[in-house]
């Protein structure tokens, strides 16, 4: 089989703000480069297209790359070695002003989670502003027949939020303890000031928040 004939196009990004470079190769078949040629960077400007050239790609080449694609798609890359404490400089841009920081892999990595978290929660928010939008019209929330409470449901449901409410409970406890005082402690002992420095009340429940007490009636059974 022949060689094939095709064109590579290259793009670039903003330098000042992306610095991205992306080569693209095509069969002058589909089209091009009579056919326009756009590509969208991942930070979702549009891409510049800076020069185009004649590209020769042999089959043999082009079956080794597409086993090599297939083969990365399926089966994950991992390094012979990985240090996580190795050093790593990278380009980092805010508000318009390039800096190059230095630091290790794992908290590159961690800083990387950190970020994709949060462009996961802006997404999560994102959907559900448009999600709550949809209901403001005629036809939704403002429809005369929807009533208030089916609007708070669905509004709860949205933001997945469960309302609730504060209450104070007071309540008169029970509790029986066994101490073996010292001999020595015996005369002075005194049973308040013993459970009030020793006795600690507190709640398994993630809701409850347990905000004060104290002892009002000790009974000590000197027969025991």
């Amino acid at each position: 089989m022949s060689d094939l004939v095709s064109s590579k196009y290259t793009f670039v990004c903003d330098p000042d703000e992306c610095d991205t470079m992306i080569v693209l190769t095509t069969s002058d078949g589909f089209g091009f480069p009579s056919g326009v040629v756009k590509l969208t960077c991942p930070c979702g400007r549009d891409m510049l297209h800076i020069s185009s050239e004649s590209a020769t790609i042999a089959p043999s080449s082009l079956q080794t790359e597409s086993n090599k694609m297939d083969n990365q798609a399926t089966t994950p890359m991992v390094p012979e070695t990985y240090d996580s404490n190795l050093l790593v400089t990278y380009k980092s841009i805010k508000n318009g002003e390039a800096t190059y920081p230095t630091l290790k892999v794992n908290e590159l990595e961690w800083a990387m989670e950190e970020k994709q978290r949060y462009l996961d929660k802006l997404n999560t928010l994102q959907s559900n502003v448009n999600k709550i939008i949809d209901n403001l019209n005629a036809d939704g929330w403002f429809n005369p027949n929807y009533d208030k409470s089916e609007v708070l449901n669905d509004l709860c449901e949205i933001l997945d939020h469960e309302p609730k409410q504060t209450v104070r409970i007071t309540a008169t406890l029970n509790v029986e303890i066994d101490y073996e005082i010292p001999l020595e402690e015996v005369e002075d002992f005194d049973a308040r000031y013993f459970l009030d420095d020793n006795l600690s009340i507190d709640s398994w429940h993630g809701d409850v928040s347990v905000e004060s007490w104290n002892v009002e009636h000790t009974d000590v059974d000197w027969s025991s």
